[in-house]
């Protein structure tokens, strides 16, 4: 049997962190009749900075419930770094862990399934949509580009997963040697090189509560993903800078023969939309220069990811 750990990130979970403590309790218990778990198993709620009920409600949790353990966050870390914080945390306390989010969106009858999968010698078990049946279209529309951007700049990441995954105690080990502070687990996961397997779920509306990520940070989580693995967006602006290059030597070439010929034309509205066009191409090039720039400086500062404030856990 294995000590299992349910890692669970939090930020503003008020209206469901309940259902979710007593939906995974129940799993727990259910496990542990079958002897596939250890009767000391636990569920390790993680609060990002919390500005609601959220910790208060895990501390009470902690003091009736003997499955759940807590961790507090000083400050809000984001949801990749709270993730990290609660999966670190357990690694030396659990023989698995099962990271999943609060909202219960994601089917927790597969938690069985995933540790069948550890038990026959899968060290990542990754928990993947069957279909995007309840999104809007241009939820699925956006997702299922995202992962074809993601492909296609050489990123590997499993198609439709986000970070329901289990992992063995050496796979979160190895997850430790990755230092970054631009986190982007979906990406790093697949780095680490261990025997994979998938469980398959239909994907639920949230149980209660708002989404943590608008379209705003799913913009923002996308292209922090895809700056933090691949250099290829630069390569795109070599090429967009050699394009105009070429594109201006024929517009001068053009020009001169127009000249020579008389055939001169007022083109005011051709040379505005021109320099508007190439000072659009030049912002956005320092732009994404920029933030390669700025992942560099944040880096080498070698700043902690996260300050655990408070980490309950109940005696062997």
């Amino acid at each position: 049997m294995y000590r299992l750990a349910i890692v669970v990130p939090c930020y503003n979970e008020e209206p469901v962190i309940k259902e979710t403590i007593k939906q995974l309790s129940e799993i727990i218990q259910t496990m542990i009749m079958k002897d596939k778990i250890t009767k000391d198993s636990f569920i390790l709620p993680v609060s990002d900075g919390s500005k609601d009920d959220t910790w208060r409600l895990i501390e009470q949790a902690y003091h009736e419930n003997p499955y759940v353990y807590g961790i507090k966050l000083a400050e809000n870390v984001g949801h990749q770094n709270a993730l990290v914080a609660g999966l670190l945390a357990a690694k030396d306390l659990a023989d698995i862990c099962i990271s999943i989010d609060a909202d219960l969106q994601d089917d927790v009858s597969v938690i069985e399934e995933m540790v069948n999968q550890y038990a026959s010698g899968h060290d990542i078990v990754y928990g993947v949509r069957s279909a995007r049946k309840k999104d809007t279209i241009f939820k699925r529309v956006t997702a299922e580009g995202f992962y074809k951007v993601m492909r296609f700049m050489g990123i590997k990441s499993v198609y439709n997963h986000a970070d329901y995954r289990l992992m063995s105690k050496r796979a979160i080990e190895q997850l430790a040697k990755y230092k970054e502070r631009n986190l982007f687990l979906r990406g790093i996961i697949p780095l680490i090189g261990y025997e994979t397997a998938c469980v398959y779920y239909e994907r639920k509306e949230r149980f209660a509560g708002e989404s943590k990520y608008p379209l705003r940070k799913m913009v923002g989580f996308a292209f922090d993903g895809i700056t933090s693995f691949s250099i290829k967006p630069m390569l795109f602006i070599l090429g967009i800078g050699l394009i105009m290059i070429v594109l201006s030597i024929l517009a001068a070439v053009y020009a001169l023969i127009s000249y020579t010929s008389g055939n001169v034309v007022g083109g005011w509205t051709s040379i505005m939309l021109s320099l508007w066009f190439i000072g659009g191409v030049v912002l956005f090039s320092l732009g994404l220069i920029g933030q390669y720039i700025g992942k560099i400086y944040i880096e080498v500062k070698e700043r902690p990811r996260y300050n655990i404030e408070t980490f309950l856990k109940h005696e062997d």
